[in-house]
């Protein structure tokens, strides 16, 4: 993958413009900041272009606006890092300024992607004591205390119930404020982070959906609504009410990878491969361009998500080629930063989706952690257990039942690692275990059992909402129980699990294939015709080398014949 993006450091002419100059003298550091990592530097950029367009300064020095708004901006596009350099710019030039410490607070949360570690709720803690210890406006106190409280108790109290807190509060902002646009994005945002997993009404995110569409028909280029709006709607059943946002996200925010890469999310829930592989492109590029710039030689983690969508969509159409091409490109990678679960998700996923989706149970049973990069992977048990699964997947197909039960017991333990510390995560590997564990009875040629378990996984899963970094799971349950029915000769059965799957899981290649074979088994040709067409329709762009799509062909010549 070659990137030709031209980074710029945008230096004191943009971000420091009148900061000390408008002053009468170099304002003192509050001595509080001492015992505080804050980042430091210019602002690295890979584009000219905007974040969109944000207007949200409270309580700081009136010249120091447009560098206050450029930081909410970054935040609303998950820039994390950037953000907090810019708020970290109007602390040092206005120390009294309580809403830039709340700026950086916010910029280490990451609501969205996974709770804080110690280290980063302890810097907001104090971060927070500094603001409330500021004189402010009542407006500035009610968002600092929100944050607040998300970062008070944090030794005692957990993260759910610290995130619920911060919602009310903010609900409590945004009902008394309701001429005040960040408020209502803020508190939409709090909405989606704090919602229950295994809430499938949706509820909290339609609510902030319903929120930010009216915001947006007065706001078009304001870049939280339009990301919030696409983070509202990433289900499947939410996803068509997101599509006109999402084509319009990227070009809000085009100098962030994180925009780039956002619409991604709804066009994965919809199946539409093209466009999903061409904003990650970008958003790759896009992610390159600033590591290049951050750390030569190193690989950002929004690049490396990025792939992760790019690899899944590019199997999606069949396209093996290209799928592989960018898998042998992150083998090459030998440093990446930060080394979280986005990037332990991404690396243990790619492999595994390459082997399972081509039902390669060789190299499943082979799979291994990448020796080249230094993932501290003991702390990410569920990304870890993928490998696992797919492990389990390939020796039950090959019929080794010793290897497969080993790869079980392993996937147990990183259950039990994740049980009272995830218990999202926890339950999805639980679904790994049921699904690899009614393999291994059909392997063992315990069909009942097989059956029961595999169905329980499928109810387990249909009843868990998909995690926001994820741009899908591994192999859906459902797809994995109309194969084994394949297996057990039930096509019809089988069938109806093929297509509840592809009502979640859209234009997916072998849940496609799954229900064409079903239906032709099941003397449906009609049915059967359909479905080899849309899988012919499918791979039309891509060159594809799977075998089934050939078996699709020969198949609708015959029809033709007939």
């Amino acid at each position: 993958m070659k990137h030709s993006k031209k980074m710029f450091v945008f230096t004191s002419t943009i971000l420091l413009f009148c900061l000390f100059s408008c002053k009468n003298k170099t304002p003192k550091p509050n001595p509080a900041l001492a015992s505080i990592d804050l980042k430091r530097g210019e602002l690295l950029l890979c584009s000219t272009e905007q974040f969109g367009e944000v207007s949200f300064s409270l309580d700081c020095n009136y010249e120091i606006r447009e560098v206050f708004d450029l930081a909410v901006s970054l935040l609303h596009s998950f820039e994390y890092e950037e953000a907090e350099k810019v708020f970290v710019k109007v602390i040092d030039a206005d120390p009294e300024c309580a809403m830039a410490y709340w700026g950086v607070a916010m910029s280490i949360y990451h609501s969205l992607w996974a709770p804080p570690n110690a280290e980063v709720l302890e810097k907001g803690s104090k971060l927070i004591a500094i603001a409330q210890s500021l004189p402010k406006t009542e407006k500035a106190e009610q968002y600092v205390n929100a944050i607040g409280a998300f970062y008070k108790d944090w030794k005692t109290s957990d993260h759910h119930t610290r995130e619920l807190l911060y919602e009310k509060k903010m609900e409590n902002i945004y009902l008394n404020s309701k001429d005040d646009p960040e408020a209502a994005v803020f508190y939409a945002l709090a909405l989606t982070s704090s919602a229950d997993a295994n809430d499938k009404t949706y509820k909290n995110q339609k609510k902030a959906g319903a929120l930010l569409e009216n915001l947006f028909k007065e706001q078009p280029n304001h870049p939280g609504i339009a990301h919030y709006i696409i983070h509202s709607y990433d289900y499947p059943e939410l996803a068509q009410m997101g599509l006109s946002t999402a084509r319009r996200y990227a070009k809000i925010a085009p100098a962030s990878a994180h925009a780039q890469h956002m619409p991604s999310h709804i066009f994965t829930r919809l199946g539409l491969w093209e466009e999903s592989i061409n904003t990650n492109i970008n958003s790759a590029e896009s992610a390159v361009c600033y590591a290049e710039s951050y750390s030569p030689g190193a690989h950002w983690d929004e690049e490396i998500h990025a792939i992760g969508y790019l690899v899944y969509a590019y199997l999606q159409t069949g396209n093996n080629k290209m799928a592989n091409e960018q898998y042998e490109y992150i083998k090459t990678f030998k440093e990446i930063f930060p080394p979280n679960f986005k990037i332990a998700y991404t690396f243990s996923a790619i492999p595994s989706r390459i082997a399972l989706e081509n039902k390669d149970w060789e190299k499943a049973s082979k799979l291994q952690l990448p020796p080249s990069i230094e993932i501290p992977w003991e702390k990410f048990p569920w990304e870890n257990s993928i490998l696992n699964f797919a492990r389990t997947l390939g020796f039950s197909h090959l019929g080794k039942i010793k290897a497969a039960e080993n790869e079980l017991q392993i996937l147990k333990k990183h259950h039990q690692s994740l049980v009272g510390t995830d218990a999202y995560k926890a339950n999805q590997v639980m679904i790994q275990i049921n699904a690899a564990e009614a393999w291994i009875h059909l392997a063992n040629g315990n069909k009942s059992e097989a059956l029961s378990l595999m169905k329980l996984a499928a109810k387990m899963e249909s009843e868990t909402s998909k995690h926001p970094v994820t741009p899908g799971e591994v192999l859906p349950a459902d797809e994995l129980l109309g194969d084994m029915l394949l297996e057990l000769n039930k096509p019809e059965e089988a069938l109806e699990a093929y297509e509840i799957n592809l009502k979640g899981h859209p234009n997916r290649f072998n849940g496609i294939y799954g229900a064409a074979i079903a239906a032709k088994q099941s003397g449906n040709n009609e049915k059967a015709t359909r479905y080899f067409m849309q899988l012919i329709e499918l791979t039309k762009n891509s060159n594809s080398d799977r075998p089934e799509l050939g078996e699709a062909i020969a198949f609708i010549a015959k029809q033709a014949t007939i």
